[in-house]
């Protein structure tokens, strides 16, 4: 099993946009999969056709103690813990918890090891809700837009990550990154790809996820690219990004 937070405090960059379509990608290969929308948008909810008022959410899970079992919606996409708007508010009632780092990742143990992977959508900021999914994760996900301000922001995500690795959870890991919005046309976006290959090391995957109209689409469906347009490039980078994962490596 592995637990991955999705993250990048810059909002924009694909974040849910992989979170909802590598959920299904690799649910289509085979895999159980789990994704945790714990983001107040909800768009990883609604992008794969959960209500945003489902009975459950993680809300409910973190602040009112509903066991996540109870929370998990069924899609033939991948399985959801969705999340709604009243998640805007939990970061000032975690604020006064115990263990207030911890209490995502106390919430899914009971259900983590049903599942090959299971994805936190962590929202586009690095505040309470962030660092519990950090502290919940063994291993980050971290999907770089391929524009001009790239990096910038990326130090402080993981200068972050190296203070939460060292004061509480000392196992989190880099899973991978993902080059997203990915420009063949231009030299421009080899050159972003070839800085953030610099940046990280052996840990950017090979396929990227182009800029493509249909996979921008897909949601306003209530659907993965996978379903909404399975010949789409978009759909080709997702499975292609699934099989590295599957693999067990990227580079």
């Amino acid at each position: 099993m592995k637990l991955v937070a999705i993250v990048n405090q810059k909002g924009g960059v694909g974040k849910t946009t992989t979170a909802v379509n590598l959920t299904a990608a690799l649910c289509a290969k085979g895999a159980k999969v789990l994704l945790v929308d714990f983001d107040p948008q909800a768009n990883a909810t609604s992008g794969l056709g959960v209500s945003r008022h489902s009975k459950y959410t993680s809300y409910d899970v973190i602040i009112n103690g509903v066991p996540a079992m109870d929370a998990i919606v069924h899609t033939k996409w991948g399985d959801v813990i969705p999340s709604s708007s009243a998640l805007a508010g939990a970061g000032v009632e975690l604020a006064d918890m115990e263990h207030r780092e911890f209490v995502l990742k106390k919430a899914l143990e009971p259900v983590a090891e049903l599942y090959d992977y299971v994805f936190i959508d962590c929202p586009p900021s690095l505040e309470l809700l962030t660092l519990n999914g950090l502290c919940a994760a063994s291993q980050i996900l971290i999907p770089v837009q391929c524009e001009y301000y790239a990096l910038e922001g990326l130090s402080d995500l993981m200068s972050t990550m190296r203070v939460v690795k060292k004061r509480l959870n000392p196992q989190l890991t880099v899973f991978g990154v993902l080059l997203t919005m990915y420009d063949g046309r231009t030299n421009f976006s080899s050159q972003v790809a070839q800085e953030v290959r610099r940046f990280f090391p052996g840990r950017v995957y090979a396929a990227a996820i182009p800029r493509n109209v249909r996979l921008a689409e897909a949601p306003s469906h209530g659907m993965p690219i996978t379903a909404y347009d399975k010949h789409s490039k978009g759909t080709k980078a997702y499975m292609q990004v699934a099989e590295e994962i599957l693999r067990g490596h990227s580079k």
